[in-house]
């Protein structure tokens, strides 16, 4: 009776060792907002420093990396695939219809890593410099503020294939926005607060120039101002710029939507969140109050960092942004 006793009572605390390690593998595996408290004390004020030297250098560059976040979250979630340079032996993403010659500040994503390095050696992961980032871009540029969750790791792996079918691109019609954002797990209204991000940040004109040219659902004196600096003919001035939003490009704001409603949305996937679709309340009411915008946008921003994060034992901290250690 004794030996029975015993018997149950190791079973009993086998049982309860197991429950506490899958206990402990479940917190492991969230994003916390004070994951680097004491391992990287000084990492957020090091990550804005940086940041903001190159947003007031050159304001587009907040656009450029909330970009690379939304890149990289789309890709089998937010990893840092995005970051990794192709080599003779590796083809990473950048390459990708949706990131070739437009993908940008990856030099600003380097000089943080190389910051953040000197004061806490292997420690933060380039994926979570890039969120971070992505948060100091919108707030340098007049936009809302909202506590990152950190603790995600590196990919080791990145996907071509996967940008290239997964990044919504700039000739989405409003069903296939829908479904892309649905596919990683973001609601109809994250989708539409989301693309509030092309409040700042410019586009090339051969991703507009089908718009400006062919389609009626355009402010007529929007598009000829577009037609300016973006030639009729394909190949002609295919890199020439244009804002994203023409009213105020560096500034974030919910003018974005007030454009769409009046029709001056620069691509065709911008205009489809207001053509006479399900989303029209959406954009109207981000219109008229900025507040609600700011605050769908958040939440957004938050909920699409949590996509898919490499935690615990996955993955790797890298020790260069660009390269798997």
């Amino acid at each position: 009776m004794a030996s029975n006793n015993l018997f149950i009572a190791i079973l009993a605390i086998v049982v309860t060792l197991s429950l506490q390690g899958d206990n402990n593998n479940v917190v492991q595996a969230q994003l916390t907002t004070n994951f680097y408290s004491t391992s990287c004390p000084n990492l957020l004020s090091t990550v804005r420093s940086t940041v903001k030297s190159a947003v007031d250098s050159q304001p587009r560059t907040g656009a450029s990396i909330l970009r690379l976040f939304f890149h990289d979250c789309f890709v089998n979630g937010c990893d840092g695939s995005i970051l990794l340079d192709d080599t003779s032996s590796f083809t990473g993403e950048q390459n990708a219809n949706p990131n070739r010659n437009s993908a940008r500040g990856f030099n600003v994503i380097d000089n943080i890593k190389t910051a953040v390095e000197a004061a806490c050696p292997g420690v933060v992961s380039c994926a979570d410099i890039l969120a971070i980032a992505a948060r100091d871009s919108v707030v340098l540029l007049g936009g809302p503020n909202w506590n990152v969750k950190v603790g995600r790791r590196d990919a080791r792996t990145a996907s071509q294939a996967a940008a290239n079918s997964n990044i919504p691109a700039p000739t989405s019609s409003l069903s296939q926005l829908i479904s892309s954002f649905s596919a990683v797990g973001l609601s109809t209204r994250d989708m539409v607060a989301l693309s509030g991000a092309h409040t700042i940040g410019q586009s090339r004109c051969t991703n507009f120039r089908t718009r400006v040219y062919n389609e009626t659902n355009i402010n007529a004196a929007f598009a000829t101002l577009r037609q300016r600096s973006c030639p009729r003919a394909a190949g002609s001035g295919d890199g020439n710029l244009a804002p994203l939003d023409v009213n105020s490009a560096n500034s974030f704001d919910n003018s974005y939507f007030k454009n769409l409603v009046a029709q001056r949305g620069l691509l065709h996937s911008d205009q489809e969140l207001f053509n006479g679709g399900s989303t029209d309340s959406i954009v109207t009411g981000y219109s008229n109050n900025p507040a609600s915008f700011s605050s769908d946008f958040t939440a957004a921003m938050i909920k699409m960092g949590d996509i898919s994060p490499l935690t615990g034992s996955s993955g790797e901290i890298r020790k260069v942004c660009g390269r798997t250690n």
